[in-house]
């Protein structure tokens, strides 16, 4: 949903402010990668908004995406953040074991400069985590101005007129739609009364929204993907955008089924499954995070191949996933598909998928790229779901289901949208010569 100004126009001006709930392995390899980039120490790949081009839809070919929309620049981020854990930025790193060790000694006085506030914690939804640095339980609407707190006392420490929230926090436990997610009044009515369906990552959700933050949710949470929401977000021009970021597995069937549909062959079966041993992977072996998971994973292949349309190919798809914690592997996460196709005359074929990624160095890229579109969709005047981020996650915010989940589509829609912002931004920069005409 687009308003009809510009937030605060379209150029960037100052510092952007970048606060992640959840210092873990995927946003400190976000924020250490930043530092490492604007030191030269490293090329910022799988980034569309840095290493990326965009046809400039005037028949001149492609040029990268900072000369067709007007995004800020790396040295423009400051980063805070909360955390369930008290270690800074570089401790959380080393933790993680995702970066070098050479390459965070580098980077320590950045880091370290960045120690988490502290966190909402509920054990009914975030499982498996033995959380020290969080504020004593209370109500809902005192942790709510909480954030808010952390939030109005970063803008002022850092200067940043605008920000962006990422939520990167783990898995919350399955959670359930209810009436009270209908409206803001609903909501609002839950939040005063405590009740116990309103998650953390709504609370910080809301508070950002409260404050003018746009709200980009990279995990499985329902953290802002509900009408409640999008309302207070489209009245109040603020952009939301989410869920679950699209990195490894995922990204390969958002690949990999176009194709096989665009080819009219059948799928009879797509098994997955994977091996992880980050912190991630410990909360998602309780079942009602992994159900959160789960939920994002399995839609996608249903919005790609439309079974309903096409029956006799994929209306009796075997679709299952599977996500195992084995703490050897750490962050270097380990998928396996198959894939059970037919063909001709309905003769049988499988294809065989071994990815062995990386997760948060799949991440981080995504987490960067979405910190700054976020900010330039705000400028430009989107408020509520912003469609036309759905590349970058699972489960994509939109107004009506279904969702796009082809990626080439999806890639289709930003590079329109991008070509329609770099127009408006056209008009903009020519209107003050036309006043002095």
């Amino acid at each position: 949903m687009r308003s009809n100004e510009p937030a605060n126009g379209f150029v960037p001006r100052g510092p952007l402010g970048v606060v992640v709930v959840g210092m873990g392995a995927v946003s400190t390899s976000f924020i250490a990668g930043v530092h490492a980039v604007r030191k030269g120490l490293g090329r910022p790949f799988g980034s569309l908004t840095q290493m990326g081009r965009l046809h400039d839809g005037e028949g001149n070919g492609t040029v990268p995406f900072a000369e067709l929309v007007p995004l800020a620049g790396l040295d423009d981020l400051v980063f805070g953040g909360w955390d369930l854990f008290p270690d800074d930025a570089y401790v959380s790193a080393r933790k993680a074991r995702v970066l070098d060790r050479d390459l965070l000694e580098e980077l320590r006085p950045e880091l370290e400069a960045i120690r988490p506030w502290k966190g909402i914690f509920d054990p009914r939804f975030v499982r498996r985590i033995e959380a020290t640095h969080f504020h004593a339980p209370r109500s809902h609407a005192a942790s709510v101005e909480s954030v808010e707190r952390d939030i109005r006392r970063f803008r002022r420490s850092t200067g940043a007129s605008r920000m962006v929230m990422l939520f990167t926090a783990s898995t919350e436990a399955h959670a359930d739609l209810g009436t009270i997610h209908d409206d803001p009044a609903a909501f609002e009515k839950a939040l005063r009364q405590d009740d116990p369906r309103i998650s953390p990552g709504m609370i910080y959700a809301y508070a950002a929204l409260r404050q003018g933050v746009t709200v980009i949710n990279c995990t499985p949470n329902r953290v802002a993907d509900f009408p409640a929401f999008e309302e207070i977000g489209a009245s109040h021009g603020i952009p939301i955008a989410g869920r679950d970021l699209k990195t490894g597995q995922t990204l390969m069937k958002t690949i990999l089924a176009p194709g096989l549909k665009m080819r009219a062959l059948g799928v009879a079966g797509w098994y997955s499954t994977n091996i992880l041993g980050n912190r991630d992977g410990a909360v998602l072996d309780d079942p009602e995070c992994f159900l959160s998971k789960q939920e994002s994973k399995l839609s996608v292949l249903n919005g790609i191949l439309e079974p309903d349309l096409y029956p006799e190919m994929y209306g009796d798809l075997v679709h299952n996933v599977r996500i195992d914690y084995y703490p050897p592997r750490g962050d270097n996460k380990e998928a396996w598909d198959n894939i059970d196709v037919f063909g001709w005359l309905g003769y049988q074929m499988q294809i065989k998928i071994n990815f062995l990624c990386r997760d948060s160095i799949l991440a981080a890229p995504l987490a960067l790229d979405l910190a700054l579109l976020g900010d330039l969709a705000q400028r430009a005047g989107e408020s509520g779901f912003v469609e036309w981020m759905s590349l970058f996650f699972k489960s994509p915010t939109v107004h009506e289901e279904p969702a796009v989940h082809d990626l080439f589509q999806q890639y289709a829609m930003l590079e329109t949208a991008m070509r329609d912002i770099a127009a408006r931004f056209a008009e903009e920069r020519m209107e003050p010569r036309r006043s002095a005409l």
